[in-house]
């Protein structure tokens, strides 16, 4: 490109307006996310020509954490020629990351949401077409597409068939030793990539708690464990929670023994159930696009699928 493009990070949070000539569907969450300390302007860059944006880029962390944890903004110009977005995006990128992690880090993993269609979407697929080639000329693959998904009040509630009993969690221990096990035959994406990667299953749940659950504000006693009834043992459970902006679905799931029996409907009814009694006016959950039977089980519970999720990483 021939004009003097600037790459930058933001002087501030009076520069959302200017970050925001790019459009994406989590801007409404910007403000909130610098007065908390979830973004910081160092952490969020743009590619400027005069008063032009070109593109833009910022990471996320949880308050209080001093690191970057996501990369969830990533937008060009698309009216831009494709050899010039292509240039832009990749300066972009790799400016912000010089600046922002040492030499020789590998960044944390990147977020997009993307319509339900945007296979079938043209203008959508090339939306995401053109973020992903410039990452992945940078080193980054497709970990994982996932279903986001959502429950309204305007949907009855599931049933359960009531073969399960319910209690509450009673610590941490307690969660994890059901945790540890629900790794064996995993669908999940990202649990077969931590147990590839050479964790054993219940440092994997540790990390999963601890990097996730135990930052819930929400209350505890709401997580849920599932046993057969008359002392017959745990089959599962779900910990329905609320996280820095929704009401989620955060975790569920069903031990070895007991799936095949059609107990993570009662499980997901049960934790749909909690929150709902909240006053909630919405639930979110998501699930990897090929772990079926969790796909199938939300259907069943009433869940839309409202959009979807590409999972991008660096190795």
């Amino acid at each position: 490109m021939q004009t003097a493009v600037s790459y930058r990070p933001l002087t501030g949070p009076q520069e959302i307006d200017l970050f925001c000539r790019l459009s994406y569907v989590l801007d409404h969450e910007l403000t909130g996310d610098f007065a908390v300390g979830c973004r910081r302007p160092e952490w969020a860059w743009v590619a400027v020509d005069g008063d032009r944006l070109l593109a833009r880029l910022a990471w996320w962390t949880t308050p209080g954490c001093d690191l970057p944890l996501q990369f969830d903004f990533f937008d060009i110009d698309d009216t831009l020629p494709r050899a010039d977005r292509d240039e832009i995006g990749l300066r972009l990128f790799e400016t912000a990351r010089a600046a922002v992690f040492p030499a020789g880090t590998k960044p944390p993993e990147y977020v997009r949401f993307v319509p339900p269609d945007w296979h079938e979407d043209p203008a959508a697929h090339e939306v995401v077409e053109s973020r992903t080639r410039v990452l992945e000329s940078t080193g980054a693959r497709l970990l994982v597409e996932r279903l986001r998904l959502q429950w309204t009040p305007s949907t009855p509630l599931p049933e359960s068939k009531r073969r399960l009993v319910f209690r509450p969690v009673a610590d941490r221990e307690d969660l994890l030793a059901l945790m540890a096990p629900t790794m064996d035959g995993t669908l999940d994406a990202h649990g077969q990539a931590d147990l590839a990667s050479g964790l054993s299953p219940r440092a994997a749940a540790e990390r999963h708690y601890d990097g996730e659950f135990a930052g819930f504000t929400s209350p505890h006693e709401w997580w849920r464990i599932a046993e057969l009834p008359d002392g017959g043992g745990p089959v599962g459970f779900v910990v329905p929670a609320r996280n820095s902006y929704h009401p989620i679905i955060a975790y569920i799931g069903v031990l070895p023994a007991h799936r095949g029996n059609g107990y993570i409907d009662d499980i997901l009814a049960e934790g749909t159930s909690i929150l709902a009694g909240e006053g909630v006016d919405r639930i979110r959950a998501s699930t990897d696009l090929s772990n079926v039977p969790m796909a199938m089980s939300f259907a069943r519970a009433g869940y839309v699928n409202f959009e979807r999720s590409l999972n991008l990483v660096w190795d």
